[in-house]
């Protein structure tokens, strides 16, 4: 334990030394900023979210996978992240930039599963397979994702970027961009977007289109319908 303890630390030190990691290692901490009010503090984001630390643990573990001699220590070493961590990331999931789990506990991430960027989990959320067989049997999440808490997410399927998975719900198909996606079994609804709100209708009944503000670099969640919270 002592041991797999200074590697850690060791490998970490070194990491540090580079400008690429601390340049995704301040990204990691704008981003639980951005998404939970209560984290003020880097150094307590660094040190208390176990979500942070199974998404670092997996980044090196993914790069471990992609070596046929080092599968065994890659899945290995995973299982004693979901030890210390709560979170289970099979090594073999791939994701985005800007991934953040919140009160990380009881996540897991299936093999062959593919997250996009700027996607965030609550707890208790399964990202699940319904196959035995060898193949793309995870689900693929796209960007801007939010999966509210205890949500199970089953099989190759499709949620589209810009879209919400309620608390609770289970999703066994295909969820289209800029769609909520509540109850069990989960029923889809299209989302309310900005530049639909943003539509008038003109005296001569002609409809007029109003620019939509500008994207922000990283953009936010749209929590308008309560069975998204947790």
């Amino acid at each position: 334990m002592w041991t797999a303890t200074a590697a850690a630390v060791g490998a970490a030190a070194y990491g540090l030394t580079r400008p690429g990691v601390r340049a995704t290692l301040r990204e990691d901490l704008d981003t639980v900023r951005r998404r939970d009010p209560a984290a003020t503090n880097d150094l307590i984001s660094m040190v208390s979210y176990p979500g942070l630390h199974a998404i670092w643990a997996h980044r090196g573990l993914h790069r471990l996978w992609q070596h046929d001699s080092a599968k065994v220590p890659a899945r290995l070493l995973s299982q004693a992240v979901r030890t210390l961590t709560g979170v289970e990331i099979h090594p073999g999931a791939r994701i985005g930039r800007r991934f953040f789990i919140d009160h990380a506990n009881g996540v897991v991430i299936g093999e062959t599963a593919e997250i996009g960027d700027d996607v965030m989990l609550y707890h208790q959320v399964t990202l699940g397979g319904t196959s035995m067989a060898q193949t793309k049997r995870h689900p693929t999440i796209g960007n801007n994702v939010l999966v509210g808490s205890g949500a199970k997410i089953l099989g190759p399927v499709v949620v589209g970027d810009n879209s919400a998975v309620g608390a609770n719900a289970v999703v066994v198909k295909d969820v289209p961009a800029d769609s909520s996606a509540v109850g069990i079994p989960a029923t889809v609804r299209p989302k309310k977007s900005a530049r639909a709100a943003a539509k008038t209708e003109l005296p001569d009944s002609l409809t007029r289109t109003v620019d939509a503000p500008a994207m922000t670099k990283h953009p936010e969640f749209e929590l308008v319908d309560p069975a998204i919270w947790i």
